[in-house]
């Protein structure tokens, strides 16, 4: 019988990450060596029993932030693979790709026309930092300029709740509206809309909100529900655990980085607005973006809009910098990306799910547009 590799998961249980994470682990273990596991319920910040350093482990997954207790493993000559999202210990480590995330945010918000953006984040935090950077780069790289708002999330100097309620309110209303405003987590989301209500900004009208971590539970507790970047905490456990098991298998692994990026966002009300305001064109890029494809054309639009093609036309390139018929193409693009990427459906499937009559001619019009076949984009991707 194989031996059965004793191994600590120092990992939280008491936040939705954490335990996405073990899920992920777990997901790993059905399909492979059993191992005998240490788990115990903590919060992120809990500090490890002082026994657990001398246990006789074959190897240690690890979220805490605790150096000492990493150092000490390391020393030892037990195998650990680093999860957490603070700081570099010099092991071989995977984590969420923050930047990735703070992309995906600003890509989202993109999507819905705004054109001022906003951060509000944990100034003592390196995950929050690298979301916010992701962020304003995708921001600034469209031609935008994006605010700030931090505050301490540890420490005595953290303020009070209704210290920073009060100043996230006053940053807020001194913003240019409609806004659409990113937070480095759901928890912080979450105060900024409650800080939108102390000051009477309507919502999402003039404030559009996206978190990040998509805690069900607690993005609909939002009011509005909370928009979510989703991360992908369950395959950084299916690889931690992959990874750790070469290493006790006797491989050695050099202390490099493995960044996994975000699954999507995951659309409630707090973004469900497009932010321009001349209500035609927000009209037409709702109706488009409904029904691109399904095969509309312009006059489809102008039809649903009551104004004329030649004033629809001039608005989009005045607002959206294309035309009408450049939108539809986009959607359609997009949604060909998607089930090229998340599904093995064929050409002959996907074409009239996106709106189009042919296959071959979505073939030479996405070749047109991304610069490569759909077969070449599905196995790039």
């Amino acid at each position: 019988m194989p031996k059965r590799w004793r191994v600590a998961l120092i990992v939280e249980m008491s936040g939705i990450y954490g335990r996405r994470v073990l899920r992920g682990i777990a997901q790993y273990l059905r399909t492979s060596q059993p191992w005998a596991i240490f788990l115990e319920r903590r919060d992120l910040r809990s500090q490890s029993p002082p026994w657990l350093v001398d246990g006789d482990w074959d190897g240690v997954i690890c979220r805490s932030g605790e150096r000492e207790l990493l150092e000490t493993f390391a020393a030892r000559g037990v195998p650990v693979v680093d999860i957490n999202d603070r700081a570099d210990r010099g092991l071989p480590r995977i984590w969420s790709d923050n930047r990735a995330i703070g992309r995906l945010g600003a890509e989202h918000l993109l999507e819905r026309s705004f054109r001022h953006f906003a951060f509000c984040t944990l100034s003592d935090e390196a995950w929050a930092m690298a979301r916010r950077d992701g962020f304003r780069a995708s921001v600034e790289a469209a031609g935008f300029a994006c605010e700030t708002y931090d505050a301490p999330w540890l420490g005595r100097h953290v303020p009070e709740w209704d210290a920073d309620q009060e100043r996230i309110g006053a940053w807020l209303a001194g913003l240019p509206k409609p806004v659409g405003l990113m937070a480095s987590n759901d928890q912080r989301g979450q105060h900024a809309l409650e800080a939108c209500r102390r000051v009477g900004l309507a919502l999402p009208e003039e404030v559009a909100v996206v978190g990040v971590d998509n805690e069900e539970v607690f993005c609909e507790l939002c009011d509005p529900p909370l928009s979510s970047v989703e991360p992908d905490p369950e395959r950084v456990g299916r690889e931690a655990a992959q990874l750790l098991a070469r290493m006790m298998a006797g491989e050695t692994v050099p202390a490099t980085e493995r960044l996994v990026p975000p699954i999507g966002v995951v659309l409630r009300q707090s973004t469900d607005v497009l932010g321009l305001d001349d209500r035609d064109v927000v009209a037409a890029l709702a109706y488009i973006r409904r029904h691109a494809c399904h095969g509309i054309s312009v006059e489809d639009v102008v039809e649903h809009t009551a104004i004329s093609r030649s004033t629809l036309e001039r608005r989009f390139r005045n607002h959206i910098g294309h035309s009408p018929h450049a939108e539809i193409r986009e959607v359609q693009l997009k949604r060909v990306k998607q089930l090229l990427t998340e599904t093995e459906l064929s050409l002959e499937a996907i074409a009239p799910l996106v709106g189009f009559d042919h296959p071959e001619y979505m073939s030479v019009v996405f070749r047109r547009e991304v610069g490569q076949t759909p077969g070449q984009y599905r196995e790039r991707s």
